[in-house]
């Protein structure tokens, strides 16, 4: 699903009238009928405080055609049997064309429905009796800067009330892509966010979390010819084309025909991301797993996965600091990081291992895939000189602090951050997965796709080295590096989706408790255990 600068938004409107040759007004009534058919699933719900008391429900409409929205809307609810009134707030402005039509025709349909206020200030008392449900029209995105005066004063006013606030399009206040010199107080806080036909970049991203609760869509007869004509870096990943990018197992294959792929991890004092990490591996359909440990770890590894070949770090005791018994040649990939450790040691040996793919390379030898995650980051951040062996097409992984360790400076908002890590990927001609609530999975030419799995409750230890086994898997299976990071990015989600859904077995073998995960009780264990009902769910649309 691709996702839209509010200037191309505007373009593709445009374009959508002419194509279809249809007026704006056509336009507009198509989508208030949209967004009026998911606010009518609103009102079927309790109120955000759980009571179930008659909806007292004001539209507040702006001068713009956002306000013509609302206007459609308010229009339409009355036709349904919702009693509601609305608001149209001028600011001294001249209406659009558009909203000055739909206000006519909720006069003449409702005369009591409609207030105007063209004062030029904010008068709250005209709202009588108070609502219980707001629906912000104000304005949509096509704001530039941040709002002033009534405008101002009415989404204050909004954010002040006790009631659920359902805003059309975007909050009010709030821009479409980047609200870095944005004014928070002037920003609808909205409990549900209507949105047309694409999402904005702003539903996307962590500093808009207090204003963009919830957020649906309503759908668009938008022209493919208009769609064609335009480019945009983003786009946010569908279940249908992450399943498209799955690799068929034939019947007669062998752990041969699904990769070779090196782990390196852990350090004497933490072990528990090497094993977390393997975990990920050998549940991502990894053929053979080769996992490179410290000897004063050996023991609890070996242990915890049987499955897996595990190797002793042949240098350091403690810590991976050698290439020394590792066959590079026959891996198909490789991952270094999780609970690494990052002193000199670990330094020596990330760039021994950076050398020798290099050499490979100058060589003309087969080269492993490569990933980069958590302490390998942090050398590597330590160590800028180290960037200029990074082979192209590795994967690097990193959580929103250590994308601006690597950066060199903390990004003042996720907008800042994503337009960062773009520019590294480019510039490096590597792969970013920059984690989180829709981790961005930005390839070394810019595009961002963004993932629409996962919960609050993967915020947890081990998440990441969860992440980082799988990927390595899919690399090892001979996925290209992008699809085997969309790919494996939306089953990582996915296994914290159904472990949250999926009861699981707790207790003695012949008296099992059925437990239900919740977000705070969600560990990293969980994942991998669920990894299999996400395979079964994205290959046969399992719910």
């Amino acid at each position: 699903m691709k996702i839209y600068p509010t200037k191309e938004i505007r373009f593709l409107d445009s374009e959508t009238i002419r194509l279809r040759n249809i007026t704006s007004d056509d336009l507009m009534q198509e989508a208030a009928r949209g967004l009026t058919t998911l606010l009518l699933e609103t009102l079927d719900r309790p109120l955000r405080n759980g009571q179930c008391k008659p909806r007292q429900i004001w539209l507040l409409a702006g001068p713009g055609n956002n306000g013509g929205d609302a206007l459609s809307m308010a229009r339409m609810l009355l036709q349904a049997g919702h009693p509601c009134r609305c608001l149209l707030l001028s600011g001294g402005k001249t209406l659009s064309p558009d909203c000055r039509l739909n206000a006519e025709r909720l006069q003449a349909m409702a005369p009591d429905a409609l207030v105007v206020n063209d004062s030029g200030r904010w008068q709250s008392e005209l709202l009588d009796p108070l609502p219980n449900l707001i629906v912000d029209g104000l304005f949509g995105s096509g704001l530039s800067r941040p709002l002033t005066g009534c405008f101002a004063q009415a989404v204050m006013w909004i954010n002040a009330q006790e009631a659920e606030v359902v805003s059309i399009d975007l909050p009010s206040g709030l821009m479409g892509e980047d609200n870095g010199n944005n004014t928070p107080d002037t920003i609808v806080r909205a409990d549900h966010v209507l949105g047309l036909h694409y999402p904005r970049l702003a539903f996307l991203l962590p500093e808009n979390a207090p204003y963009v609760a919830h957020w649906q869509l309503a759908p668009l007869n938008i022209p493919t010819e208009a769609e064609a004509q335009v480019d945009t870096p983003y786009c946010l990943s569908e279940k249908s084309e992450i399943r498209a990018l799955l690799h068929p197992r034939g019947t007669f294959a062998n752990k041969g025909s699904f990769g070779h792929g090196l782990l390196i991890a852990g350090c004497h004092e933490m072990c528990g991301g090497a094993i977390l990490a393997g975990q990920g591996a050998l549940r991502s359909g990894i053929g053979l797993l080769d996992l490179c440990v410290p000897e004063s770890v050996y023991p609890t590894v070996q242990t915890a996965l049987p499955e897996a070949m595990v190797r002793r770090n042949e240098g350091d005791k403690r810590c991976f600091n050698s290439l020394e018994g590792l066959p590079l040649d026959k891996y198909q990939a490789i991952a270094i990081g999780p609970a690494l450790g990052k002193g000199p040691a670990q330094k020596q040996g990330l760039e021994a291992l950076l050398q020798a793919i290099e050499s490979r390379q100058n060589h003309r030898k087969p080269v492993p895939a490569l990933l980069l995650d958590a302490d390998a980051l942090n050398l590597l951040a330590d160590h800028p000189a180290l960037w200029a062996l990074i082979p192209p097409e590795t994967i690097l992984t990193p959580h929103p602090g250590e994308l601006d360790r690597l950066a060199g400076q903390r990004a003042d908002s996720g907008y800042e951050r994503l337009q960062r890590a773009r520019q590294i990927a480019t510039e490096h001609h590597i792969h970013i997965v920059l984690k989180g609530a829709y981790t961005a999975v930005i390839a070394s030419d810019g595009r961002v796709c963004f993932n629409a799995t996962g919960n609050p409750g993967m915020a947890t230890g081990g998440s990441g080295d969860v992440l980082s086994g799988i990927l390595l898997s899919l690399l090892a299976q001979g996925y290209q590096p992008g699809e085997a990071a969309r790919l494996g990015v939306w089953l990582h989600g996915l296994s914290g989706d159904l472990a949250l859904q999926q009861p699981t077995r707790q207790g003695i073998a012949d008296e099992p408790d059925l437990c239900r995960q919740s977000t705070e009780s969600l560990t990293a264990g969980d994942l991998p255990r669920h990894l299999g009902l996400a395979f079964e769910s994205l290959k046969n649309d399992i719910q």
